[in-house]
């Protein structure tokens, strides 16, 4: 095994046990990410896209097959992991830079080092100002922003992000992805992103997973051209090679629509 993978999957399956019987949200998924990487999972509503977050975040054990984060076996959370969702979950009754720290907190590594560099991604954010202001009196897309440095002050090696940019209008969601992918290229952090949105996952991704459903499966892996990948996302749609790679992926879920 090799450590050039950030990520590794191996024949992993998840069933729950219902009263109709046993349900497999995902079977036998393959999947490895290299270090650096930024893939994306699409598919159909009720495909196993979150579940598997939630599987490469040891929040639960899978049923069968293994999961490796740098050839170390999943066994529970680890701190290489940082998870940011659609929704914030700032604590409203504590500001902005007490919020922050919360990570710090919970994993008992806040010093005054750990301080500083949560307010470095602060001020990267562009909102060192706010820092004394509280979640209702930022915008959903600055509060997004303050989420995303919560995650990334504890220096976790991989960031899983579950649709998180699906709540915000649409000009606030294009800076963001923006803002996300340039901050994540910078500190060379492994990412992977659930998203329904094809387009966002065509200029954020080196890599997109397309997911079958019932259960999920990778049916389709379609690895995004550097002239798209490299450039931002903002300026990747301007691309021609944009259309052509949004349209593959609009066919291949096509085949779900009626199912």
């Amino acid at each position: 095994m090799t450590n050039d993978w950030a990520i590794e999957l191996k024949e992993v399956s998840k069933k729950y046990i219902t009263k109709t019987g046993i349900n497999y949200a995902v079977a036998n998924v393959n999947l490895s990410v290299k270090a650096g990487e930024f893939i994306s999972l699409v598919g159909p509503s009720g495909c196993g896209k979150t579940t598997i977050l939630s599987l490469i975040a040891g929040l639960f054990p899978p049923s069968s097959g293994d999961i490796y984060i740098y050839g170390q076996k999943v066994e529970g959370p680890t701190s290489k992991v940082g998870y940011m969702l659609q929704q914030d979950y700032l604590f409203p009754w504590r500001s902005i830079y007490q919020n922050i720290l919360l990570g710090l907190e919970i994993t008992k590594t806040l010093n005054r080092e750990t301080e500083q560099h949560a307010l470095y991604l602060l001020e990267e954010m562009g909102l060192i100002d706010y820092r004394h202001h509280y979640p209702h009196q930022l915008s959903g897309g600055m509060r997004q922003r303050v989420a995303l440095v919560r995650t990334l002050a504890t220096e976790p090696d991989i960031l899983l992000l579950d649709e998180p940019f699906s709540a915000l209008d649409y000009q606030t969601k294009l800076r963001l992805e923006d803002l996300v992918c340039n901050t994540l290229k910078k500190h060379a952090k492994t990412a992977v992103l659930v998203t329904h949105d094809l387009s966002e996952a065509v200029a954020m991704s080196d890599t997109v997973y397309v997911l079958s459903r019932n259960p999920g499966r990778i049916n389709q892996i379609i690895e995004i051209p550097p002239v798209i990948s490299e450039k931002t996302p903002l300026a990747s749609r301007n691309t021609p090679e944009f259309q052509t790679y949004f349209k593959r992926l609009w066919e291949e879920l096509d085949v779900y629509e009626d199912r």
